[in-house]
Order: structure tokens, then sequence, then C-alpha cells
């Protein structure tokens, strides 16, 4: 009896397995530009787990023999002034890149819910004050928003996360609202408040959950603005301080004096950006023409 269920629990793992397969395949022959970006992005999230184990030297380490070494056998992609290896420290400004990006995506999507949530549900001076606040948030881009936070809390991961994520709660917080306004005029929100429940419950439990398909796909624009920023705030000095290698403050140590006769310090990390920035986007219009069928061609 015991083989016996063990067979049957081995075979529906592998029914599981399979048809998670099968799902995969499909989704990638239906999406193909949005499977290339989920390889790039798994790709860039394992070289972040691994760049400890993967990367060939210490991102911090100098050595001034090997000072703007090029291109070669020694480092793969060049040294920088400094003599560090320019491919150990992209492997691991990838951590910081992610980490960014995830840690503000999160941070400003979380808060955004929140306003959006109730903002939406309860209304009247609640909705009015809350939209006055995300008006005075949105009058500034969101780049020089971030760059008012980052000078005025400091250069730091911690700081440039949250630098990052103010910027991004206006527009969830508007995109949240919008979707609730629509649902809270449903009929199975006035069943619900018909048998007694609570306006925290049925928000929690009842509206929240119809506005994640939408707030999915909010997400994966915004990671993409995340990383964006952080480069550009470490570019300008505002963002990842010395000595963690950030992609950013690696294109501002180089662009400006060693374009020219050191190219590899400004394209290598600009690639790297640019990648990671276009497998978000192609994984992001892949996920909204999956959850949205208007979106469907």
């Amino acid at each position: 009896m015991r083989a016996a269920a063990f067979d049957s629990e081995l075979a529906k793992a592998g029914a599981n397995v399979s048809s998670r397969w099968g799902a995969a395949r499909f989704l990638a022959r239906r999406y193909p530009l949005g499977a290339i970006g989920g390889v790039i992005m798994i790709v860039f999230l394992l070289t972040a787990l691994l760049a400890g184990v993967v990367a060939p030297y210490d991102p911090l380490a100098t050595n001034s023999a090997h000072s703007l070494a090029a291109p070669g056998t020694a480092h793969w992609m060049g040294a920088d002034n400094f003599g560090r290896d320019v491919f150990s420290r992209i492997l691991h400004g990838a951590r910081i890149s992610l980490a960014v990006g995830i840690g503000s995506t999160a941070l400003g999507c979380f808060f955004g819910v929140i306003l959006g949530l109730f903002s939406g549900y309860l209304g009247g001076w609640v909705d009015l004050l809350v939209q006055r606040l995300i008006d005075i948030l949105q009058a500034l881009p969101l780049l020089v928003l971030a760059l008012v936070m980052a000078a005025a809390l400091g250069p730091s991961i911690q700081n440039t996360i949250i630098a990052i994520a103010i910027p991004l709660i206006p527009t969830v917080a508007r995109v949240i609202r919008a979707n609730t306004l629509a649902l809270r005029e449903l009929p199975f929100i006035e069943a619900a408040r018909a048998v007694g429940m609570g306006d925290l419950r049925i928000a929690l439990s009842h509206v929240l959950p119809n506005t994640l398909a939408p707030l999915i796909v909010l997400a994966t624009a915004q990671f993409g603005s995340a990383i964006l920023t952080e480069a550009a705030l470490s570019f300008l000095g505002l963002g990842i301080p010395e000595p963690f290698p950030s992609w950013g403050r690696m294109l501002s140590e180089s662009a400006a004096e060693y374009v020219r006769t050191a190219p590899w310090l400004v394209i290598f990390p600009g690639l790297a950006i640019s990648l990671v920035v276009f497998g978000t986007n192609l994984l992001g219009d892949a996920v909204r023409d999956l959850l949205d069928p208007r979106q469907r061609t």
C-alpha cells in the first residue's frame, strides 16, 4: 500500500512538472518577447545571487599594474583606472541594482496600494486629502523628486531605496484608486455590506485581490524605472556611495575622462543597464497582455 501511494504521489508530481513545462512552452510561443525578457531577468537574478562565486576577482581590490587594462584573458571586460576588474564589478553591481529596484518598487507599491485602496473605497474627505497629497507628489517628475529626496537623505543604499520609492507612490495610488472606485459599486461588494461585513474587511478581502492584476503590470513597469533612476542618482553622486560597485557610479567615474581612451569602462556598465531595463519592459508587456484580455491580439 505504501509503495502504491508513493507511486501515485510520484506520478502526480511528474504530471505537475510536465504541466508547468507545458504552460511555460505555451507562454513562450504565445509571448516570445516576454519569454526573452523573462530569460534576461532570470540571468541577471542568478548573476546577482551567484556573484560571489562567479566573479573572478574581488570587485573592491585595486591593482595599479592593471590600471586601464583592455579586455583580454586576464580581465574579460577590462579594468578601470584603479585596476579593478570591470566584469567582477558588473556582477556585484547587479546585486545593487536589483536590490534597489525590488526594494523601491515593493515599498512604493505597498504605500501606494494603501493610499489608493482606502482613498477610493472610503471617499469623502479621506479621498480629498489623499488626492491633494498625491497631486503635490506628482507635481515634480520622478527623477527630480528622487534627486530632492536623495539630496535630503544622503547617499546610502537604504536612503536610495526610500528616495526612489516615494515618487512611485502617486502612480500606484492613482491606479489602485481608479480600480477601487469601479469595484466598490459592484453587486458582490453590496452583498458583502448586506451581510454585515465591515469596511476594512471588505476592502482587504474583496476589493484588494481584484486590483492585483493591474498592480502586477504596473510594478513591472516601475521596476525598470527604479533601476534607471538609481543609475541616474549614482551617476550624479547622490545614489549608492563608494565602495559599493553600482552601474551608475561606474559610468560617472569613467564617462567624462576615459570615454575615448578606455571605452570599455562606459560600454559594459551601460550595456548592463540597458539589458536589465529592456528585459523588464519586455516581461511587463507580456504580463499586461496575459492578465488583461483587452490587450490580447
